[in-house]
């Protein structure tokens, strides 16, 4: 079952729809105003992009005296994590998608990580917020043997370490795009 939608506060609701519509490639598709529950003045806009898959991102953009001075976003800064532990993946259907958005990324100014995980190849870069997001491509499907290894390693304290994964460093191009 997938999900319908995974929920994040931002800092920055600008920076962050440029983000997801132009570097991403997302849609925006409703945005929802209300009020902060408990607040009589506070109010809060709750705007949902279309990933192009199954399940949406939202954002929170809140307003009340009680965050004036900002509230944390990047979640694994907020946890104490490095920024690869928690990330948002969303499913790339091609390896020309994939590297069709490496390239929309990097031309807009982002550094981008490419993984090669073997059973697929992933590209991995931050939003405005400092959140790890990520396309992966599936090369192909698990096998068997992988799935029965998978239990099994489950329950091993210290399991055997997988071999390194290649991972590419790809530059932004420094190209100017307009907000």
């Amino acid at each position: 079952m997938g999900f319908h939608h995974v929920a994040l506060a931002t800092k920055d609701l600008q920076a962050t729809h440029h983000f997801y519509t132009e570097v991403m490639g997302f849609s925006l598709v409703k945005t929802v105003i209300g009020p902060v529950p408990g607040s009589p003045e506070g109010w809060a806009r709750h705007v949902f992009y279309d990933t192009g898959s199954t399940g949406m991102i939202a954002f929170w953009d809140l307003h009340d005296v009680q965050w004036a001075d900002g509230y944390p976003t990047n979640i694994n800064k907020t946890a104490g994590l490095p920024g690869w532990v928690n990330h948002f993946a969303y499913f790339a259907p091609s390896r020309e998608f994939l590297d069709e958005r490496r390239k929309n990324w990097t031309d807009h100014g982002h550094m981008v990580a490419e993984v090669d995980h073997e059973f697929c190849v992933s590209i991995y870069t931050s939003d405005p917020d400092g959140n790890t997001v990520e396309f992966c491509f599936d090369v192909r499907e698990f096998t068997e043997e992988e799935k029965i290894e998978a239990h099994t390693l489950l329950g091993h304290k210290h399991p055997p370490m997988d071999k390194d994964a290649k991972v590419t460093i790809h530059q932004p191009t420094n190209v100017a795009v307009a907000h």
